[in-house]
């Protein structure tokens, strides 16, 4: 192994650390059958079993000091593990995952599941990245079907359809001019005036002047469920030495060849992780400041400008006062999206709260949502989750015969941080100056919709493939760099 020097902006763990080549130990798979199916689904349950020393729950164990692997992905969200995905499926890449928590524990397991095309804009930058996603994911739905099992029980995957609903004659109009967009972007989209949408969303109410613009094909996913099912088809390839996970680990430093050479791998809390193709920080919200860390002292002048942008859902539990049919979001959620996207960086608190409303297939209810720049901090706002309640309030009347205390014993608060970039776009692609290192971040709250095309994206840039959607809008370079 070639001589690598560590660069860390505290020395003390990475010097203490005596670096050294130990055997790897995997968990061990057995299948019933020859047949694996996670490049295009999941293994039959009555094929998959693991082996009795391992916890089916828990990470794959991993009792090295030191390894290399191709790949080493720092952050093990909904993008971080979707890009390891892909590589495993793709290709006969090696490949880690790291993360200084568990997965789903930051802003995938606090969203509302939903793959919301109806909040997209054709022609916008964002466009193609997003109709890739959703083809990628309706993809791997109908292959979980075709393998004999129920989506909705493998991902909670179902076309539940969502409604952008207005209550102005303005917004009404705005819904008309999207419905005709999104038409001729080749989505099925109609508009419903709202005596029609009485009929067909009859807890709502937008008055005699209002409409919504109806995608019935829009998805619901379970980010849980979706994120296990994900790790362990990732699992899967462990016997065979190409997967590993290093969860409670955090990054402390990034090993170079000298002073000015190639990022070789990372030093962790606990292990030494060298990687032979790529490393890719799919940190979320961290990754500004994580990379801030890791290339404090360093030549390499990078400024990723993602911030967190912390939001609260209320999460009703077994609420059966009133039926949802879609999914539905206020058209108010997209103007706001879009002024706060033009804007420049000092937005203090900047609080806003927009109606947004989903119901699973147990019955939860799902309120949100609001969006603000409150540093890291991920406590629960009452005030916040007041207001949440007092706008669903005015578009479903039978909450109002509620009071929220009234929910006290079944009522959750999910707080995010989003990874927010300031031109409201993520950054995908290598780092300037870096050819081996990647960043994946700043989708804010369209992770879980844009994630399975990040991955590919990601994929293809490190394996030198075409790439099937322009990376150019989701550049590093120039961005804060």
């Amino acid at each position: 192994m070639a001589s690598a020097s560590t660069f860390c902006p505290n020395p003390s763990p990475c010097t203490s650390r005596v670096v050294s080549s130990s055997r790897r130990r995997f968990t061990s798979f057995a299948f019933k059958s020859g047949r694996t199916l996670f490049g295009s689904g999941v293994p039959s349950r009555n094929f998959f079993s693991l082996s009795t020393r391992v916890n089916r729950t828990g990470p794959v164990p991993i009792y090295a000091s030191s390894q290399t692997f191709d790949v080493v992905i720092v952050g093990a969200g909904i993008i971080g593990l979707t890009i390891a995905r892909q590589f495993l499926i793709g290709s006969n890449l090696s490949v880690a995952v790291v993360d200084k928590a568990v997965p789903c524990s930051g802003a995938t397991g606090a969203g509302q599941g939903y793959i919301w095309m109806v909040l997209k804009t054709p022609g916008s930058e964002k466009w193609e990245l997003a109709m890739r996603s959703r083809k990628l994911w309706e993809m791997l739905a109908e292959s979980i079907h075709d393998q004999g099992l129920n989506p909705a029980e493998v991902m909670g995957w179902k076309k539940r359809g969502s409604l952008l609903v207005g209550r102005t004659p303005e917004e009404s109009d705005l819904l008309k001019r999207r419905v005709q967009q999104l038409s001729e972007a080749g989505l099925r989209a109609e508009y419903m005036y709202s005596h029609d949408l009485l009929q067909e969303e009859p807890a709502l109410m937008v008055g005699e002047d209002g409409g919504a613009a109806f995608l019935p094909d829009d998805s619901q996913l379970d980010a849980q469920l979706t994120v296990a099912f994900i790790e362990k088809g990732n699992r899967l390839f462990a016997s065979k030495g190409r997967y590993a996970e290093f969860y409670h680990d955090p990054v402390t430093c990034l090993l170079r060849s000298g002073s000015h050479g190639e990022v070789k791998g990372v030093q962790t809390s606990k292990n030494t992780l060298y990687s032979n193709k790529a490393i890719i920080v799919a940190a979320g919200c961290w990754s500004g400041s994580l990379m801030h860390e890791l290339f404090r002292e360093s030549d390499i002048l990078l400024d990723v400008p993602v911030k967190p942008r912390k939001g609260h859902l209320l999460v009703l539990e077994n609420f059966n006062a009133l039926q949802l049919n879609h999914g539905l979001m206020e058209v108010g959620y997209i103007k706001h999206q879009t002024i706060l996207a033009s804007e420049q960086l000092d937005h203090g608190q900047a609080l806003s709260v927009s109606m947004g409303a989903t119901m699973d297939t147990l019955g939860n209810l799902t309120l949100g949502s609001s969006r603000q720049f409150a540093g890291f901090s991920s406590e629960v706002d009452e005030p916040v989750v007041a207001q949440i309640w007092k706008r669903a309030a005015e578009f479903l009347p039978k909450l109002r015969e509620f009071s929220l205390s009234d929910f006290s014993r079944s009522r959750k608060v999910r707080i995010g941080l989003r990874p927010y970039m300031p031109d409201g776009k993520p950054m995908i692609g290598p780092v300037p100056g870096m050819t081996n290192v990647f960043l994946a971040t700043g989708h804010e709250g369209e992770g879980l919709s844009l994630a399975l095309g990040t991955a590919e994206m990601v994929a293809d840039m490190v394996l030198g493939n075409p790439g099937r959607v322009d990376s150019a809008p989701f550049a590093v370079q120039g961005r804060g760099c």
